[in-house]
């Protein structure tokens, strides 16, 4: 779910706000920023997989026992 302010802007706000990005970190840091959100992003993911694991595995273990 996003935000109410990101649902609304359109092209010319986000070619803005990368340029102010662009201004503030550099061309050089930006895709290590890049780099490191995604390394970050594919933590959580792998963190919430690994608890829906250890959710659902105490339900597989009972029904086999059934």
């Amino acid at each position: 779910m996003l935000p109410l302010f990101l649902g609304n802007l359109r092209g010319w706000e986000w070619l803005i706000i990368f340029l102010v990005i662009l201004l503030l970190f550099g061309g050089k840091k930006i895709p290590e920023l890049m780099r490191g959100l995604g390394k970050g992003l594919h933590s959580f993911r792998k963190g919430m997989e690994e608890a829906k694991a250890e959710i659902e595995k105490p339900l597989e273990t009972e029904d086999k026992t059934k």
